[in-house]
């Protein structure tokens, strides 16, 4: 079985790419969404993060211990160090969700599976893989798009975009770049392009 690592900073179109990929029939792992259920209603992430940020631990309407992001988003803007704490309570249990995923399609014979990973260099994930896409977008283009999903300004969001890897650093990183800065009908069609090579 052959691992893609799938990966590019916030606002990037990561998710559109992951998406294309899962349509035409590759298993996706998606790791933004193994962290929202780590931090979801009694997941295992939570008593860990709410001991760091108390005013994020909070109680849904069926009585379960969840976080609130937006209290998680606020404390990491104003103490970026909580960002390292943060990374180690959740990187372990996402690479447990992970082996579990390869260890799954694995046996059931998967030619191909995708990992979709937004800090795959960072984590030392990338060597897992036998090829490596980033997806692109220009940095104000990027900029534009987080601020408008998630209801802040565009200096807050370069202000994001800053502590992450360099875009430029990812790009010379990748086997592949899939750039999404023009229309979706573009990328659609550097994504075919990839999927032939990988079926190749």
């Amino acid at each position: 079985m052959k691992i893609l690592g799938l990966t590019g900073g916030m606002g990037m179109g990561k998710t559109t790419v992951a998406a294309m990929l899962r349509r035409a029939g590759f298993p996706v792992f998606d790791s933004d969404a193994t962290v929202h259920r780590l931090q979801g209603p009694n997941g295992k992430a939570v008593a860990a993060m709410g001991r760091l940020v108390p005013a994020a631990l909070m109680t849904d309407c069926e009585g379960r211990e969840t976080l609130d992001r937006q209290a998680l988003r606020k404390a990491v803007m104003a103490d970026s160090k909580l960002i390292h704490d943060f990374e180690k309570i959740i990187h372990p249990l996402v690479f447990e969700a992970r082996n579990e995923f390869l260890k799954h399609y694995r046996r059931k014979g998967s030619a191909w599976v995708v990992l979709d990973v937004p800090l795959l260099f960072e984590t030392g994930g990338h060597r897992k893989c036998d090829k490596v896409a980033v997806v692109s977008a220009p940095r104000r283009t990027q900029a534009k798009r987080i601020a408008r999903r998630r209801g802040m300004t565009i200096p807050e969001a370069e202000r994001m975009i800053a502590r992450q890897m360099p875009d430029r650093e990812k790009r010379c990183r990748a086997d592949v770049v899939i750039h999404t800065g023009l229309s979706k009908a573009d990328t659609r069609r550097q994504v075919r392009t990839l999927i032939r090579e990988m079926r190749g």
